[in-house]
């Protein structure tokens, strides 16, 4: 008997920690709405960057792949009229 008395006494006091909390989320609701337009924006651009950086690598890894193409024909004695063997020699 004594347990469930404690138990009732103790039901007011949980309702108001709902009411605190109901609370706190309505005054943090301005800083979720900013916060979510901040984070609508940042990834957008995480991915531009993310993109623009993988051309960028796909563009050296093209023209790594020419200079080696030339030096290897310049080497056989095969170039071609746009090889500049003098040039590709001296990497």
């Amino acid at each position: 008997m004594r347990n469930l008395f404690l138990i009732l006494a103790a039901l007011p006091l949980l309702a108001g920690c709902s009411v605190a909390k109901t609370a706190v989320d309505v005054a943090l609701v301005p800083v979720h709405v900013a916060t979510a337009g901040v984070n609508a924006v940042v990834p957008n651009q995480k991915k531009a960057d993310e993109k623009r950086g993988r051309e960028m690598r796909k563009e050296d890894e093209e023209r790594g792949k020419q200079v080696r193409m030339a030096q290897e024909r310049c080497r056989k004695g095969r170039p071609l009229a746009t090889d500049n063997c003098a040039a590709v020699a001296q990497r």
